[in-house]
């Protein structure tokens, strides 16, 4: 079917209004991938942001050392302590011989440190 023989010339219309929006949803389409690659690509790594990135990972170390590599308390009601990393895995590898009671310690001092209390009764409405 060609629009010569065509007594309706208004086939060659619809082919191209068609064609039109095919390359109108292509080109959307295209936009909206330029878009997304635009605004979600990352900074590229440089060498100024490499060291910025250094240097808040200095600053981080420096203020989480003494946690590190000094006792204090977290909770003293509880009697959560703080060890130093050192002393930490001496009683690691000393309790490591027998590794089902060292389980059972851990799961015991886990669940110490993490204990909630229940909330306290409600109180009776006025109307019981």
């Amino acid at each position: 079917m060609s629009c010569a023989n065509e007594s309706n010339s208004g086939c060659c219309g619809v082919r191209g209004s068609h064609l039109l929006a095919a390359l109108g949803a292509l080109l959307i389409v295209a936009l909206i991938v330029w878009a997304m690659r635009h605004y979600t690509t990352p900074p590229s790594l440089t060498a100024a942001r490499a060291a910025e990135r250094q240097k808040h990972l200095a600053d981080l170390r420096v203020a989480e050392a003494p946690a590190f590599h000094t006792y204090g308390w977290v909770d003293p009601a509880k009697g959560v302590v703080r060890l130093s990393i050192e002393r930490a895995m001496e009683l690691t590898v000393a309790a490591g011989g027998d590794p089902a009671g060292f389980r059972k310690d851990l799961i015991e001092r886990v669940e110490k440190a993490t204990f909630v209390p229940p909330p306290p009764p409600e109180q009776p409405s006025v109307f019981e």
